[in-house]
């Protein structure tokens, strides 16, 4: 008897939590939806047009068979799906629009990334903040660098050179964040990843990763995320002097 209504209250505790979970989840789009709402004047007319244009097509398309209303219920619901997607997509550029140029941007989107990507955080560094940070995944090791690309090439090639003596044959791709030639802007980090060759299996992922393990990491202990501007930097600059 006890077993029971412990149980009744531990299902009684989960659905709470849910349910707080759940608010709190809704109260966080709203917000994001009121601060983009003030910046993006745009968002609401192409929210509006999102819905009721896959509405009007789907009731179109039902005219043909005389089932417009049948058809309309669906194309609504569709709609705001396509609403709440463009949402999203705008919310997005805006945050990496905010990030970029920021120290640390690039590894704020490392930890965003979908996928079964294993990301080490700063690697190697300097005093200017430059990082590289490295990713493993199926496509190889990938060297992801932010700072000044006269200095990050050259970080570059020295973590490719120490990585060398572990990974062996498996491809060691590097990226420079960036808007110039030659170089991947912060909003398009994750499209560039996802389109990279596919060159070892999961089990190699978790092989040189256990290998990759015993690096000493030589990197730049910046915090996650984009640097507030103007944020002072002593600190780390006294961290990176003493590696």
């Amino acid at each position: 008897m006890a077993g029971k209504q412990e149980d009744k209250a531990a299902a009684k505790e989960a659905a709470r939590a849910k349910r707080a979970e759940s608010r709190a989840r809704r109260s966080q789009i709203f917000e994001a939806f009121k601060m983009q709402r003030r910046e993006d004047k745009a968002l609401v007319p192409l929210m509006l047009g999102a819905l009721l244009g896959v509405a009007a097509v789907a009731f179109l398309i039902g005219l043909i068979w005389d089932m417009q209303w049948l058809f309309l219920g669906p194309g609504v619901v569709l709609g705001a799906l396509a609403a709440v997607l463009l949402f999203g997509r705008r919310v997005s550029r805006t945050v990496y629009k905010k990030a970029d140029g920021q120290p640390g941007a690039a590894g704020w989107a490392l930890d965003n990334l979908r996928g079964n990507w294993r990301v080490t955080q700063a690697v190697a560094g300097t005093t200017q903040l430059d990082v590289v940070h490295r990713v493993l995944g199926l496509p190889g090791v990938i060297l992801v660098a932010e700072g000044a690309p006269h200095r990050v090439k050259s970080l570059l090639a020295q973590e490719k050179k120490r990585l060398s003596r572990v990974v062996g044959s498996t491809p060691i791709y590097d990226v420079i964040i960036g808007n110039e030639e030659g170089e991947v802007p912060l909003r398009k980090l994750q499209q560039h990843m996802m389109r990279l060759p596919r060159n070892i299996s999961k089990a190699d992922v978790d092989r040189l990763e256990k290998g990759m393990a015993a690096l000493a990491s030589r990197g730049a202990a910046l915090p996650k995320g984009p640097l507030p501007q103007g944020a002072k930097m002593r600190n780390v600059q006294r961290t990176l002097r003493r590696r």
